[in-house]
């Protein structure tokens, strides 16, 4: 997979071959469709408008989070910097969403999150080579 600069973002063809499993949320819902029925031995590559594949950027998931909830959630004195990519338990404590650190208060009481797919709206380019499936 390649992004809109062209540049790798994810490339399994010069290691070991990659692992997907359909319909376990592993992938894009756009990306999976465009998966299935692919017969073994094809080689294939296919665009990806911007935000089809990881959704649009939604501003409203751009989110300032208080110092005191981080303390709460484990990340007491933690030192976040700009990039960070922070690690959140869903509200049922089932499963985890990330966020990156856009921006950290001076007074240090409140850091500004990033909560969108680093990759929604924006076009990617996905390459494929089916070697198997089961």
């Amino acid at each position: 997979m390649s992004g809109p600069d062209g540049a790798d973002i994810i490339n399994t063809f010069n290691g070991k071959p990659a692992t997907l499993s359909l319909g376990t949320g592993e992938l894009s819902p756009v990306i999976e469709q465009r998966l299935l029925g692919l017969p073994e031995g094809t080689r294939t590559t296919f665009a990806l408008a911007a935000g089809e594949a990881f959704g649009q950027r939604n501003p409203e998931l751009v989110q300032w989070v208080a110092r005191k909830l981080l303390n709460e959630l484990g990340g007491a004195n933690e030192p976040y910097q700009v990039g960070d990519v922070v690690q959140f338990p869903t509200p049922d404590g089932m499963g985890q969403y990330a966020g990156s650190v856009q921006q950290v208060k001076s007074d240090g009481e409140a850091v500004l999150f990033d909560f969108n797919h680093p990759l929604a709206g924006q076009p990617v380019v996905f390459e494929v080579f089916v070697i198997g499936a089961l």
